[in-house]
């Protein structure tokens, strides 16, 4: 028998639509987001957990957008892309705009400028919708403490939004096509379409979450399958005619798990993967049990969703997102708090709500609803550009401020008498006169500064692969190899300054949160593979070239040994394996570490204040004093008083910035440390009498020898 003709595409688009499928305002709908956007509000506010109500968001944008498309394609119509992008501009974007321009003012009102380029960058990210991939390539954790959090964080499920309204009727009107051509309806060919993709992304979504949590938080490909079963839901509730007690059974339940997410969902579990089916879940029963002519039954819940004052809330529930988490973020900085007092949190949720009713009045009310008068998709646009430019430009100019600020402290501290960093434990001349200048690097810009120099070098958690730069002349005599974890990249530009100034070649191989170590490590918590398989391609590669000198670690002031500075045993395994390689191994005691962010204690306190005691990350003694027995090959680098005077370790010395955080040396610090380390490594690798002659006399050399 052969196949049966595909029907015309005429006739599939104008096929007639069906009662039950037709579209109905639904009052329960909007009380589902304002109980959706308190739950986030609340969570956030006293607990600082996920509360399940942004999953909520995301399936009602599916649930919404994909009813709409599949509608007006079995009407006969066709989807208008350029007026469809248009209204969903003007719906998104001048509330987002008035919020983030709210944001700029407050990040210069009671932000440090140590955070300026990082809010400025996510506020840039979040007007354009890619304020998601922003955060994940940043490796945010949005569950951080609030009060290092930025103001713009929770703008990355708009992002997904955003990116969604982009792609989605595409993808709705490629199957509409297919189904024509195959003779299909519509509605059936677009659920299977949906449930291709809803599978298709949670798979994938269970897969990331479980490798890569953080990363996952904030995936557009992990979060999809959400959206997708608001579309799967919309596009079969119309089908579906529950009995009338499952469905008031239905409505309570869910109803009643979505408000316990929050606190069945706890930080203890990867999110979104498998813990994302609970809020998910919870919405679609509360969502089927509406469904029908019946669907707001006496004593239901869904019936209590439709009660004012929640519709009412509803209507405000996206401003009163928008604008909940930078009013949280601007008290916890004011206040200096790591939690809201309740009475503080009462006081975040009225000035919240407020702005949010405040938004709705002057945005709906006022001026996009003048461009609803008008039928051409341009109005629409204009509407949303109108907001979205100023903010832009706002960013740019302070931006170009920063930068100019930037260029002036580098060009002053060109002179380096009044920048001198460590040298000026060299020379008491330059301590005792030393100008007050603003320090550089300047605060806003370190730590971008200080991770761009080397960011391509370098690999990060999620790389598989080593990543090996080489400096210096590729033909030199001597070949020293930087190996290990930040705390050995961070020397970085005081080896290159030396490299340089000696004609030696360099190789770099350093990997985040990596030690240079056969043992197992481990990372959030988790085995970290990766290191793992990175430690056998660094000691393939160095058993593969001409390598005279590893430079790396000497002890750890981490707190995986209770606070205490310690040695590990990897460390001393590996010397000993250079040792049989025929490879010197240079081995520099780790640096201190603060328990606040330098930078942002030197914007808002001054130098002077930003200390730290140097017994409270680092032992008495350099740890590696006590072991046993070490290998000939290694020899032990300690600067420490170059950190650390009189026990106590500053965060400025010299006019010059010593952290773009809280342990991790600045460029410029670290490029000044070049004079101390020096004759340490002429020493231990035997060039004391070859190549050119370091930058030191021999009476300042000795006061290297004196502090170290």
């Amino acid at each position: 028998m052969s196949a049966p003709a595909p029907r015309p595409v005429s006739d599939v688009l104008s096929s007639p639509v069906t009662p039950s499928a037709q579209s109905r305002h639904r009052l329960d709908i909007e009380g589902l987001r304002a109980v959706a956007a308190l739950l986030i509000a609340v969570y956030h506010i006293w607990f600082g957990t996920v509360s399940g109500g942004v999953d909520v968001f995301l399936l009602l944008t599916g649930f919404l957008a994909t009813g709409s498309l599949v509608r007006t394609l079995e009407r006969g119509d066709r989807v208008e892309f350029g007026a469809y992008w248009s209204k969903v501009l003007r719906r998104l974007s001048p509330a987002g705009a008035v919020v983030l321009g709210a944001v700029l003012l407050g990040t210069y009102l009671f932000i440090p400028r140590s955070r300026w380029t990082e809010i400025l960058s996510e506020v840039q990210a979040s007007l354009l919708y890619y304020g998601n991939w922003n955060l994940a390539f940043g490796s945010v954790d949005y569950m951080a403490e609030n009060s290092a959090a930025g103001p713009v964080q929770h703008f990355w499920s708009l992002a997904i939004q955003g990116q969604f309204y982009l792609v989605w009727p595409l993808f709705i009107t490629a199957v509409g096509m297919v189904a024509a051509w195959l003779g299909m309806r519509i509605r059936t060919a677009a659920l299977g379409s949906v449930a291709l993709v809803a599978a298709g992304s949670f798979v994938y979504s269970v897969w990331i979450t479980a490798n890569e949590p953080v990363w996952a938080y904030f995936d557009s490909g992990a979060r999809l399958w959400e959206l997708a079963l608001g579309g799967l839901l919309a596009l079969s509730v119309p089908y579906l005619n529950l009995p009338g007690w499952l469905r008031g059974a239905a409505g309570w339940l869910g109803l009643a798990a979505l408000v316990t997410c929050g606190a069945v969902i706890s930080d203890t579990l990867d999110y979104p993967g498998y813990a994302s089916l609970w809020p998910t879940a919870a919405a679609a029963l509360v969502i089927l049990a509406g469904a029908g002519e019946n669907g707001n039954g006496r004593f239901t819940a869904n019936r209590l969703l439709s009660m004012r004052p929640l519709p009412w809330l509803g209507g405000r529930a996206f401003p009163l997102f928008l604008w909940h988490w930078p009013v949280l973020v601007f008290y916890l900085e004011v206040t200096d708090r790591v939690r809201p007092s309740f009475t503080g949190g009462l006081m975040i949720l009225a000035v919240s709500f407020v702005a949010a009713v405040a938004t709705t009045w002057a945005v709906d009310g006022g001026v996009t609803r003048v461009t609803t008068r008008y039928k051409a998709p341009i109005w629409s646009l204009a509407a949303g550009v109108l907001f979205i430019v100023p903010v832009l430009v706002a960013t740019s100019l302070w931006g170009q401020e920063i930068d100019r600020n930037r260029d002036l402290r580098l060009e002053l501290s060109s002179n380096p008498m009044n920048y001198p960093g460590a040298a000026v434990h060299l020379d008491q001349e330059l301590a005792t006169e030393l100008p007050v200048l603003p320090v550089h690097p300047d605060t806003s810009t370190v730590a971008e500064d200080t991770i761009a120099r080397t960011d391509e070098c370098n690999a990060v958690a999620e790389d598989e692969e080593m990543v090996l730069c080489e400096f210096g002349d590729p033909d030199a005599d001597f070949t020293i190899a930087l190996v290990g974890s930040s705390h050995v990249r961070h020397w970085f530009d005081a080896m290159k300054t030396i490299t340089e100034r000696q004609g030696w070649n360099m190789v770099m191989m350093t990997r985040n949160a990596c030690q240079f170590s056969p043992e197992v490590q481990y990372r959030a918590g988790k085995e970290y593979p990766n290191c793992t398989a990175w430690n056998q391609q660094v000691m393939t590669e160095l058993g593969s070239r001409d390598i005279d000198a590893v430079f790396g670690l000497a002890s750890l002031t981490d707190s995986s040994e209770d606070g205490e500075e310690h040695v590990p045993d990897g460390f001393v395994q590996r010397w000993y394996q250079l040792d049989e390689m025929g490879i010197d191994m240079i081995a520099v005691r780790d640096t201190p570490r603060f328990d606040y962010d330098v930078p942002e204690c030197v914007a808002q306190e001054g130098a002077a204040e930003c200390v730290a005691d140097q017994r409270d990350s680092m032992a008495e003694t350099a740890p590696y004093q006590d072991l046993a027995e070490v290998p000939d090959n290694t020899s032990f680098v300690d600067l420490t008083g170059y950190l650390c005077q009189d026990g106590t370790c500053q965060g400025v010395i010299g006019n010059q910035l010593v952290y773009y955080d809280k342990h991790h040396l600045s460029y410029a610090f670290s490029e000044s440390m070049a004079a101390a380390l020096e004759p340490h490594l002429l020493e231990a690798s035997g060039q004391e009498n070859r190549g050119e002659a370091g930058p030191l006399s021999s009476s300042a050399a000795a006061e290297v020898s004196e502090h170290s």
